[in-house]
């Protein structure tokens, strides 16, 4: 397989017909291997339009999806970013190269492991992965320029919403399946938020969140 020709083919055929037109993001996708935060039984599917299987029962977000959601957050360099769900830790290093500072949680020993591991070899240096539940953020670096939940829940806790400055951004995959719309929140003063709907789509669930009650009273 030529590497950069799919990795050019990834951005051109899946990412921008996406509409993710952001230059630096482009860019930086070209730059960030992903072949190196792929598990090697997998390597061949590093820039198909996939998601791609990961230890724990959960899987990579396909590249379009991660791309999509990289650009609407629009971070900048002098902010501080926690992602729940850290996964291969690919997301980690965009947000890494994007950011001062990542703090990534997940609950997965050996994702988080391995997750260090690629992002170490990869000479990223400002991620560090905390190997916890995510579900209620992380209380004590708060608060967050920027949240990102690198999986889907059928609500956004309400510790999480809190622990974002005025002016953070948090976007996150809600709903159920077949139904799943990714969503931008941004924290416009003390008490509100402010909720835009950015596209449909179905990803794997982020594990120790709540799920809501199928009862209806």
């Amino acid at each position: 397989m030529n590497i950069e020709q799919a990795r050019f083919n990834m951005i051109e055929q899946q990412i921008r017909p996406w509409d993710v037109l952001d230059a630096d993001v482009l860019q930086l996708l070209a730059v960030v291997k992903r072949e190196d935060f792929v598990p090697a039984a997998c390597k061949g599917l590093a820039f198909m339009d996939t998601e791609i299987p990961l230890s724990g029962g959960q899987r990579m977000l396909a590249p379009r999806v991660e791309a999509r959601l990289l650009q609407e957050l629009k971070v900048a360099r002098h902010e501080k970013v926690l992602e729940v769900g850290t996964g291969s830790g690919f997301m980690a290093a965009l947000l890494g190269h994007r950011a001062q500072r990542v703090l990534s949680l997940e609950i997965d020993p050996e994702l988080a492991a391995q997750a260090a591991l690629n992002l170490k070899r990869a000479g990223v240096l400002n991620v560090s992965v905390l190997e916890q539940d995510g579900s209620q953020g992380l209380a004590k670096e708060a608060p967050f320029d920027v949240i990102l939940l690198s999986g889907s829940v059928a609500e956004v806790p309400a510790a999480l919403l809190a622990q974002l400055k005025v002016g953070g951004r948090l976007a996150a995959i809600v709903g159920e399946e077949p139904v799943m719309r990714a969503q931008l929140i941004t924290r416009v003063d003390e008490k509100n938020y402010r909720t835009v709907e950015l596209f449909d789509t179905v990803a794997p669930r982020l594990h120790g969140f709540t799920e809501r009650s199928s009862f209806q009273f």
